[in-house]
Formats: structure tokens, sequence, C-alpha cells
């Protein structure tokens, strides 16, 4: 087959390596294909494996004029954060490094000991990024932290992003390390400015990782490997609410993607808080991710249903708890196996309902009341999604969900719960495709066809009931 002008889009996954192939003037999807991934031996076997799958489905790959790649393979960008206090350096070190699309392995606050050091050493991160102080203020404890890491075996690059009064001493602590210096992730106190952190740490992933995980010899077939998965994803997202030149964009929204291994949720909304409620803690960036590692439908199946409740989520399922039982102890002895029976095909909806409803809760803000000398105060923490325009959902778990609306009405705002600031009635819109990582790398090239291509392809779904949570979820 042939077409005017075409694309392919790539996803160097831990399990599957993903094809997407679009047709840049007609705005639609061509086809898809996939093959295991073989990253850990010869990244090119599973890609060779994907192009023949899709050529099979085809009948013949076109020409491309664009082949960009994404990956999260090998288990993703593996990061360490190092910050000075918990709640504010550490933090915003911390949702600098999701907002890169990592995986956050391990977050570390204050003057790092000897323990702290080995064990970082242990957690085999890929970039550390450290940060700490404001600009200008504290430098002692960065500089002991630069001392610390730069005595260590921990060889994988370091992102300083920290007081830049006391960058030179930390560069020069951490020499024989690989620095990057980059704007501070908190310049003044409660003020975050972490894109410049996230741009370092995707530099980073470009330069050194892609050549890390072997993805690097596939160069002789794609045009580059652009970002991790989850930055493709997010990026989709940011395309979709903000739209491009004159084609306006879905306004605020939430993005979901219940996976094997973790469950994230992207947003792109200010989550400012309404009148009269006074916010607290550290800003909220309005582009948003965050990933749930116990929430992962295979890893961790028994954890979501140990947090969820056995006897609510067997109750989901309408069977018995020492049914569900047995098929989460399946899960455990082989999380690469789908579900077949009715009975697993059950659980695992169970399971895709009650990890989205717990990481949303998570990701959203919350409200309370605090008693201060005037009188009560209504306050928020985090970002307030009630008025929310739209939920997508995305990821083979929603779209190969056999009711997938009602996975996705898990995101919304529950009565019984009425403090956690979920969406209230949103349009609830399915990537069934999963083009959202495509139009992402392919915004980098034609921003327009890739909006234009991710509207076409989001399904709406049946919104009753919108205004509430299904009383099974």
């Amino acid at each position: 087959m042939t077409a005017a002008r075409a694309a392919l889009l790539i996803d160097f996954g831990s399990t599957y390596t993903k094809l997407r192939a679009v047709d840049l003037d007609a705005r639609r999807l061509l086809g898809s294909g996939q093959g295991p991934s073989t990253v850990t031996t010869d990244i090119m076997q599973g890609l060779h494996a994907a192009l023949a799958d899709l050529d099979a489905r085809l009948g013949g790959l076109p020409k491309f004029a664009y082949r960009l790649a994404s990956s999260s393979a090998a288990g993703g960008l593996r990061m360490v954060t190092v910050g000075l206090v918990r709640e504010l350096t550490a933090e915003a070190a911390r949702r600098a490094a999701l907002g890169a699309g990592a995986k956050l392995v391990g977050t570390f606050a204050y003057r790092l000991t000897n323990a702290d050091v080995r064990h970082i050493a242990e957690l085999r991160p890929d970039i550390v990024l450290l940060a700490g102080g404001t600009d200008g203020g504290n430098s002692a404890v960065v500089i002991d932290n630069a001392r610390a890491l730069g005595a260590s075996t921990i060889a994988c690059p370091v992102v300083y992003a920290g007081n830049r009064a006391a960058a030179d001493e930390a560069c020069s602590l951490l020499a024989g390390k690989h620095v990057i210096v980059t704007d501070n992730v908190m310049p003044e106190f409660n003020a975050l400015d972490i894109e410049p952190a996230r741009a370092a740490i995707r530099r980073v992933f470009i330069d050194r990782i892609v050549h890390a995980k072997g993805i690097d010899r596939a160069q002789s077939e794609v045009d580059a490997v652009l970002m991790p998965t989850p930055v493709a994803v997010m990026e989709g997202a940011r395309l979709l609410a903000d739209g491009y030149g004159a084609m306006r964009g879905l306004g605020e929204l939430l993005v979901v993607d219940p996976g094997g291994a973790t469950t994230d949720v992207h947003t792109v909304a200010t989550g400012a808080p309404r009148d009269g409620v006074v916010p607290q803690g550290l800003p909220e960036p309005r582009v948003k991710r965050t990933v749930e590692g116990d929430l992962g439908m295979r890893h961790n199946a028994a954890t979501i249903a140990e947090v969820a409740g056995i006897e609510r989520l067997a109750a989901h399922a309408s069977l018995a708890k020492e049914r569900v039982l047995a098929i989460l102890d399946g899960i455990a002895l082989d999380v690469e196996r789908l579900p077949q029976s009715a009975d697993e095909i059950a659980v695992d909806h169970a399971l895709a309902c009650h990890a989205v409803d717990i990481a949303v809760t998570r990701h959203c803000g919350t409200v309370e009341t605090a008693f201060t000398p005037t009188g009560p105060v209504t306050v928020q923490h985090g970002k307030d999604l009630s008025g929310l325009a739209t939920v997508i959902g995305t990821g083979g778990a929603i779209a190969a969900a056999r009711d997938p609306a009602s996975i996705l009405r898990a995101t919304l705002a529950d009565p019984s719960r009425p403090f956690a600031l979920k969406p209230r009635a949103p349009r609830l819109l399915l990537d069934r495709d999963y083009l959202l990582y495509a139009c992402g790398l392919l915004a980098t090239a034609e921003p327009q066809a890739a909006l234009e291509l991710a509207l076409t392809h989001l399904e709406p779904l049946a919104e009753e009931h919108a205004h509430e949570r299904a009383q099974s979820a």
C-alpha cells in the first residue's frame, strides 16, 4: 500500500515494542503492530518483529517521512532525588522527576548519611537529581550532599538543580561524575521552577540512557529516540488541552493509564482554589504527572486488593472472596498472563476500577476545615479538579475492557468522600488505539497533524451517571 505521507511512531516498552503508522495528510491511523521487546539482548529483533507484524497488517509498509520513538524499556528511567527539606526542595525535585517521565525509586532529604549513600547505590539509579536551598539561601546541606555523592561509587549522571550560589562548589565536589547544572527547582521559598530540570533530565535520557539501554542500536531504522514514553503521553495530553495555532484544544483535562506495573495520572489544569478557599503547601504545576507504583494491575494486583479491601473487590467482581484470592495468586505467579475466563475478566475489571479510583484520589487535591483565631477556614491541598471538563482513558486495561466507561467513572467525585476534589461531571473519552504517546512524539515534528489525529481518534463514551460514581465502583 502507499500513502502520500506517513509517519512511524514507536514505543520501545518493557514487554512489547509497539508501532503506530499514521497518514499525515488524512490525519488517520493506518495500522498498528507490535513485537516482544528485546532490549536486553538485541533491540533490532523486537523492532523487526513489530515491523513484520505491521507489514502483514497493512499489506506492505509505506515510505515514512518520520520514524520517531519513545522508550519505557528496562523499567523506565530510574531516578533518585535528593533535597533539603522533604516538604519543600525534596518535594520539588520529586515533581520534576515525575514530570520528566522518570520512575522514581528513591527520595532523600536533609544531609545524606553513609547509609543513605549506600542505599542510593543499591537502587542503581540512571540519574540523581540533586536539589537543596533557595537561591542565596542554605548552601551547607546541598554542598555536603554533593561531597557525599562525589566520594561515592555512584556512576550515573547527576543533575544539579539546587541553590545557584552553591553550584560551583557542588560541581567541584562532584568532579569525576557527569554533572549537568540547571536552574534551581525552588529559586524562592514556595516558588517552583521545575521545567528546566525536566528539560535537563530529558537531555540526559537522550544522550546517555538511550545508549545505556542499547536503544541506539536501532538508529539505522529510527530517526530519533526523543523522550521517555510517559513524557510522550504528557506532551500528547498538553497538545490536546491547549490546541495549536488557530485550532482549539479540549481545555483542562485528566489522563489515566492503569498499567501492569504502575497506574499513571496526568493532568493539564491549574487546579486553583475556588473563592474563599485558602491554598496550602507547594504550588501545583499546571502539567502534572503522578505514578502509583503500588497500583500495577499485574505486579501489584494484591496491593490493589489490600488498599481497596478484598471484600469490596470481590463484591465488585460478583465473586466469592476465595475465588478472587485464587485469581490474585495466579496473577502473582504469572504477571504477563492476560485474563481468559469470565471470572478472571471480572477481577481484572474490578482491579482497573479500583486502581483508577485510588490513583486519581491521590493525584487530586483535598479540602479540609482549619480553625484559626479569626474563625474556621477552608484549606486546599493540591489541585481542585472538580470542574475539569474532560477525562481520557488510555492503555490496554481500559481500551480492551468490555465496559471502559465504568472504569473511567472511577475517576469521578464520590459523594461519600466529599473532601477529595475529583472531577464531577466531565466528558469521558477513550484513547482506544493508544495514540496519545504517538501524538506526543509527532507533535515535535508536525503539531497540527498530531492534534487533528488525536482529536479524530478519541472515542466518546456513554456519560449517563457522569455526575457521580457508579455504585459498584
